[in-house]
Order: structure tokens, then sequence, then C-alpha cells
């Protein structure tokens, strides 16, 4: 078994839409990003990639622009994500995440980020927990300017 951690934090702006654990969220503002910038599958995507001593998303998926990433669906990332790490012989045990953000409240749409996520991993909902937290008004997230998120995800070796 392996552990993993992964971060991620995105600027929110006007205009885009808001992506977070491969669901589309109703919000006057949207995260900026070279992909569809879902800060959360994101953070997921760099805890798998370094549990398996893999590098990183922007590695893996570099951020240029005209390339094939520009504008994708995270959820493409997250599926490419486990097929490489998958060419080590590892596989999801579980996954345990934090998304910080003032608005919207998260809460009401963890149970279908969970069913979504589960679906792109082919793993059971109950595999992966997902928390929303605020920073209490402080700091780049208080004052709404962004979100973060941040994962930490457990890889058992196939046998």
């Amino acid at each position: 078994m392996r552990i993993g951690f992964g971060f991620d934090v995105h600027q929110l702006v006007e205009g885009r839409d808001l992506w977070l654990g491969g669901i589309k969220i109703d919000h006057t503002l949207g995260l900026l990003g070279h992909s569809d910038a879902d800060v959360l599958i994101h953070a997921i995507c760099d805890a798998i990639l370094g549990a398996a001593n893999m590098r990183d998303i922007g590695y893996h998926f570099p951020p240029k622009k005209g390339n094939e990433f520009e504008d994708i669906d995270s959820k493409i990332l997250l599926k490419k994500t486990l097929e490489i790490v998958a060419t080590k012989g590892y596989s999801i045990g579980n996954i345990d995440c934090t998304v910080c953000a003032e608005r919207p409240k998260l809460n009401p749409h963890i149970p279908q980020m969970q069913q979504t996520l589960a679906e792109v991993m082919g793993i059971d909902p109950d595999d992966i927990s997902i928390k929303a937290t605020t920073t209490e008004k402080l700091g780049f997230t208080g004052r709404e300017e962004g979100i973060s998120a941040y994962a930490v995800v457990l890889l058992q070796k196939n046998n």
C-alpha cells in the first residue's frame, strides 16, 4: 500500500462554469484554468500520481495553449491518471478529500460528486470521502477569490 497527497487551487472568475468533483455547480463564478479547472479532481490526480511516485498532473497533462488538454473535462484526466498508475500495478484503496470554499455551499452536492467520481474510477462511492469547509472569511478563499482542494489517496498493489 502507498499513500499520496494532492493539493490544487484555482482562481474564481466571471464567465466560467464551476466544476467540482466532476459535476457542474450553479454559481455566479467559475474556476479559471487550462482545463475545466476542477480543483477537486486535480488534487485527487496529484495524490494518486504522488502515491505511485509518478510526478504530478502538470507533468502528465501539461498546460500548453492549443494542446489536447486545453478545456478538457477533468474526469478524462482522472481516468487517464488511473491508467498511468495501473502500469505500475496500482489501484485505488480509498480517497479522502477536503474542498475549501466560502460559496457556494457544497454539502448538498457531495453525494453527487461521490457518485460521479466513483463511476469514473470504477470504485464504490463509499471509498470516496469528500468534506467541505470554509476559511471563516480569511485569506483568498474567504474573500471568494479562489477555491482550493486537498486529497489523500491510498493505493493498493494489485495481485
